[in-house]
């Protein structure tokens, strides 16, 4: 049994990161009981391992993309005027999970975002 399941893992196909491209909807709100709080993510390349778009208004930095296990990872930084945010999410069953961290305005802010659905004008 061993030796099928270790067959089928070597067989798996990676997860393709240029699914990730596109416009994202966060939903950034401070707790699950919260009302929903919303900001765009826009994922503009995914090549060679790096990750580039915006995230709340600011370019994202230092992107980086792993696809080695079961989904996607990726990790990035923001920044506005009063300090970094430290991101880094997963690709779940089409969904990003994520943390942003910043150690300047001291939280943990932990978020989902979806697939900006396409308008008739895009």
């Amino acid at each position: 049994m061993f030796a099928a399941c270790a067959a089928i893992l070597q067989t798996a196909q990676k997860p393709d990161p240029s699914a990730l491209v596109g416009t994202w909807i966060v939903d950034l709100r401070p707790t699950p009981e919260s009302e929903p709080s919303e900001a765009e993510m826009v994922i503009t390349s995914v090549a060679e391992g790096k990750i580039e778009g915006t995230f709340y208004f600011s370019s994202m930095e230092s992107g980086r993309l792993n696809s080695s296990w079961d989904t996607v990872h990726g990790a990035f930084v923001t920044r506005d005027g009063s300090a970094a945010y430290n991101t880094s999410f997963r690709w779940d069953n089409g969904v990003l999970k994520g943390t942003t961290h910043s150690l300047g305005r001291n939280f943990l802010s932990v978020w989902t975002a979806k697939r900006k659905p396409a308008t008739l004008f895009e």
